[in-house]
């Protein structure tokens, strides 16, 4: 009876753990530092059922998730929580599958979960078959004039925006591992 109840624990155990493991796969795309001192961690994960489910693509048409971190580093300016999320930048992602030049192109929005807090985010439909090779542009813009003010000290000592716009350019991205897996 002890072995018995022994093997039902070890397998229920094992299931959580390889669940909690499904449920963290991630695949870094990239990463970069921009000013003002802040870190970008551009991620493929496994595509994921988001609420309100009339603002984003489902999981069951969907490949995989992008998501792209942005946080204040160490260095970042006086007042800015290191490791702290970054609101209000417009990121855009565009997938182009580099054997039929076939692309899509999204918002990455806010999104909330426990593993990430806050990051940008969208489940994405790949243009062409899981297996092929995609070239993954980020466009990061910053806020909207008019949708966050500046204050006299941040524009005299920082920047007259949160950031400048950059791009950022990955080719050669294979998602068939993640886009096999499901969350469920």
């Amino acid at each position: 009876m002890l072995i018995r109840n022994f093997k039902y624990l070890f397998l229920f155990s094992f299931t959580i753990f390889f669940n909690s493991i499904l449920n963290a796969e991630e695949m870094i795309i990239g990463e970069e530092k921009i000013d003002p001192g802040i870190e970008l961690v551009f991620e493929g994960a496994i595509k994921d059922d988001i609420s309100p489910k009339e603002f984003y693509l489902s999981e069951q048409n969907s490949d995989i998730h992008i998501e792209a971190l942005a946080i204040w580093t160490n260095d970042g300016p006086e007042g800015s929580v290191e490791g702290g999320f970054v609101p209000y930048l417009e990121i855009k992602v565009k997938i182009i599958n580099q054997k039929n030049r076939k692309s899509v192109s999204y918002d990455l929005v806010p999104h909330i979960n426990l593993t990430d807090n806050f990051h940008y985010a969208n489940n994405i439909k790949l243009p062409g078959k899981e297996d092929d090779l995609f070239e993954v542009i980020f466009d990061i813009k910053p806020p909207p004039i008019g949708s966050l003010g500046y204050h006299y000290d941040w524009r005299e000592n920082v920047n007259k925006n949160l950031i400048s716009k950059k791009t950022f350019i990955y080719k050669n991205q294979n998602f068939s591992r993640l886009a096999s897996l499901s969350r469920r």
